[in-house]
């Protein structure tokens, strides 16, 4: 009887090569991104941060050494000088009708562009080119082209025909800023919604047809509620814009006749009267009013990409 002894196998201490982490591979994979991310940090955040600063100070540039702290006193003088409050509310009233009227045209717009006609490619471009114009080249063609009294297109018509010859720009001077700024973003809200017209069901619409539905009932209860969230996202993003503007008031009036919205008042308490620290309460106020209608807008885009993606 034999005993039989097996003899443990030696192995060899392979060296395994240790794989990276999750945290050094995601980091790996966001560095291309870093000096994007620096840059955008450097350029807007940091400018943002110390105009935030400032505006807690009693600065006039043109008595540096008197400045001290004053705490929220500028915001306070913002929110109750009479002329800032109303140049508030010419921004609330300068927005809500650029936005309403540009949406409206732009419907007006996307509905025609979104059926079958001969040319419709080269009418279409025509249509996005005002987008396309330089803000202040639009707004010196609006002053010099169209409203000019003496050689104004405006004026040039109305003599042919026997009418008036009006002083545009003094006699409606807000109306005359709207128009400008509704000519140059009926373009841009026509793109968003001529996009929700093109991505609609169209053989649930053929079918509401095929049941009798008239053009107005199919537009009313089928085509209308698919528009909303791209009549939100149009009038969120255009709100942002229009906001900020500061081309047409500037280049149209220079903030005369009441024109003078929000960002026209932060030149003219920064760059003519040198408050820096009024100036600066004023601007930080206008990037709150953007950061909170800009957050509307995200919660809308990204509504409008899950509700694709679930149709797909």
């Amino acid at each position: 009887m034999t005993a039989t002894t097996t003899a443990p196998l030696a192995t060899s201490p392979t060296r395994t090569a240790r794989q990276p982490s999750d945290r050094l591979r995601a980091w790996a994979t966001r560095a291309p991104l870093l000096p994007a991310l620096i840059f955008m940090i450097v350029v807007t955040q940091l400018p943002f941060v110390a105009t935030l600063v400032i505006s807690f100070f009693d600065w006039n540039a043109l008595y540096p050494k008197a400045r001290h702290f004053t705490g929220f006193d500028n915001y306070q003088q913002v929110l109750t000088d009479a002329d800032l409050r109303h140049s508030v509310w010419t921004t609330v009233l300068l927005t809500v009708a650029v936005v309403v009227a540009s949406l409206i045209f732009g419907l007006l717009l996307a509905l025609l562009l979104d059926r079958k006609f001969k040319g419709r490619g080269f009418v279409r471009t025509l249509l996005i080119a005002p987008f396309l114009v330089v803000p202040v080249a639009a707004a010196l063609l609006w002053k010099h082209v169209l409203y000019n009294p003496e050689y104004g297109l405006f004026n040039g018509l109305l003599h042919y025909v026997g009418g008036p010859q009006p002083d545009w720009i003094s006699n409606t001077p807000l109306l005359a800023v709207e128009a400008s700024l509704v000519w140059q973003w009926t373009p841009f809200m026509m793109l968003i919604l001529l996009a929700g017209l093109q991505s609609r069901d169209h053989q649930q619409i053929e079918a509401a047809k095929v049941d009798g539905a008239s053009d107005w009932q199919v537009f009313r209860y089928l085509t209308l509620p698919h528009l909303r969230r791209y009549l939100e996202l149009g009038a969120l993003l255009g709100s942002i814009y229009i906001v900020q503007n500061f081309d047409a008031v500037f280049t149209i009036t220079s903030g005369g006749l009441g024109t003078a919205n929000l960002p026209y008042t932060v030149y003219q308490s920064f760059y003519q009267a040198h408050e820096n620290g009024l100036a600066s309460a004023a601007g930080v106020l206008v990037v709150i009013g953007s950061i909170i209608i800009a957050t509307f807008a995200l919660r809308v885009v990204s509504s409008l990409f899950r509700e694709e993606a679930s149709r797909a």
